[in-house]
């Protein structure tokens, strides 16, 4: 392992931290937080395990494929471990909550295994490491979530998530998230605009609300508070340009929030909410509380509204009981829709949930070839909405370089389609016109006009 850089703060030596998140974008912001915490403690963050003094997953519990990725991830650190018995490897997140103690047993390597709503001790819980031996479980379940952020620490300095409510409370029958995340817990109006303002004066421009099911923002606060009041209230920030808001669930989802949205100029264009199957036996199964009709409703409602509206959505394949009738059903309704893009999952049980009593009947290769069947028809029709944007003008927000080409600019427009083209690292940052000429079925690609 290479030297690593020590820095002393608060009469204690800290070093080296190497951090890894899975999952979804409430598992980013984590992270976010968490490393901003251990910034403000002197800890230095390096890019390569091997380099750093701490090793730290933010784990995913939703499908079994995440939770695979990370004990493979673990399993590789034995050896680093045994020749370096003085790194901290510690497991944070949904499966720390999930699975506690047995992380130990299954990887007596680990040293920490911290739940959801503990990785604000996160500094203190290390010190407590090397102070004192490891094994430390630290899962509380009634610990009440500090989402207090160094607003400075951020992937990109024009953009951020909020949270503005943790939890869920309706219990979907495959779906580990309130049984690892808790209840629905919202934060006031005026603790979010305080943030929102924060990460503005540091040159935010666009901000991403985030809640497991942000269409109950509110639930436990004083007075009949909703999602759409606090989409009116950050609205009229100076010097915030975008608002976007994520994941809905369709059964929580109102035609009043959809109005709001409506009116709202700085609410953009874009609707991310899981449809999860077509099929209405299905739906009920998976307890979803609506059906095709219901969804299919909700979207024609907000096309009518917002005219520009693009929809993102997800779906599980192969879940307990699915005919082929009813994955017909659910290739009917993408093919109505017509779906921005979508995220395809293959059904796995989750211990303790409610699904995970059912019989897993759908077999392996049946799933994947239904996954593979969903992937193309999306890409077909992602390939097929993305060509009526040729010869059109879009507004875009530039976030950097190119993942794909590092000497082209990436950023996104307000429908948050990936547009690529030409231009100078002074327009990082900025909201410029862009003309499109060239498409895939991922993203636009665009030219500034009078750019050489």
């Amino acid at each position: 392992m290479m030297d690593s850089i020590i820095f002393t703060h608060k009469d204690q030596q800290y070093k080296t931290v190497f951090f890894e998140t899975f999952g979804c974008q409430m598992n980013k912001l984590d992270a976010e937080l968490s490393l901003g915490l251990l910034q403000e403690e002197g800890y230095r963050i390096v890019d390569k395990a091997d380099e750093a003094d701490v090793i730290l997953f933010n784990t995913c519990s939703v499908r079994q494929h995440a939770e695979d990725k990370v004990y493979s991830h673990l399993g590789a650190l034995k050896k680093l471990k045994k020749r370096h018995p003085e790194i901290i490897v510690g497991v944070l997140g949904c499966m720390a909550q999930k699975d506690g103690e047995a992380i130990f047993k299954r990887m007596p390597h680990v040293d920490l295994v911290c739940g959801t709503r503990m990785f604000s001790r996160l500094p203190e819980l290390l010190l407590s490491i090397r102070n004192h031996g490891s094994h430390v479980l630290a899962i509380d379940e009634d610990q009440i979530v500090n989402v207090k952020r160094a607003v400075a620490y951020r992937a990109n300095m024009y953009q951020a998530f909020i949270t503005v409510m943790r939890g869920c409370d309706n219990f979907c029958s495959y779906c580990i998230v309130p049984y690892v995340r808790g209840r629905e817990i919202s934060r006031t109006i005026a603790d979010v605009k305080e943030e929102a303002q924060a990460l503005v004066s540091n040159g935010c421009k666009e901000v991403t609300l985030l809640g497991q099911n942000i269409n109950s923002y509110g639930k436990g606060l004083s007075g009949n508070v909703t999602l759409g009041d606090l989409l009116s209230e950050l609205n009229d920030l100076d010097g915030l340009e975008r608002i976007r808001f994520v994941t809905s669930h369709p059964a929580d989802m109102s035609r009043d929030l959809i109005r709001t949205m409506s009116r709202l100029g700085k609410v953009c264009e874009h609707l991310h909410m899981p449809a999860q199957s077509g099929s209405d036996q299905i739906l009920q199964r998976m307890r979803r509380g609506y059906t095709a009709g219901y969804y299919c409703d909700l979207i024609s409602y907000a096309r009518e509204l917002i005219p520009h509206i693009a929809v993102a959505s997800d779906f599980i394949v192969g879940f307990p009981g699915e005919t082929d009738e009813d994955f017909q059903e659910t290739v009917q309704l993408m093919e109505d829709i017509r779906f921005q893009n979508c995220f395809i999952f293959k059904y796995s049980p989750r211990t303790g949930t409610k699904a995970a009593g059912l019989e897993d009947d759908v077999t392996d290769e049946v799933k994947r070839a239904r996954n593979l069947k969903l992937l193309e028809l999306q890409k077909g029709i992602s390939l097929e909405e993305n060509q009526k944007m040729i010869g059109k003008k879009v507004q875009v927000l530039v976030e950097g370089a190119s993942k794909s080409d590092s000497n082209k600019l990436s950023g996104r427009t307000r429908q948050n389609h990936i547009v690529i083209f030409n231009g100078s690292a002074d327009l990082v940052g900025r909201l410029i016109d862009v003309m499109i000429h060239e498409v895939t079925d991922l993203a636009l690609y665009g030219k500034l006009e009078n750019y050489p």
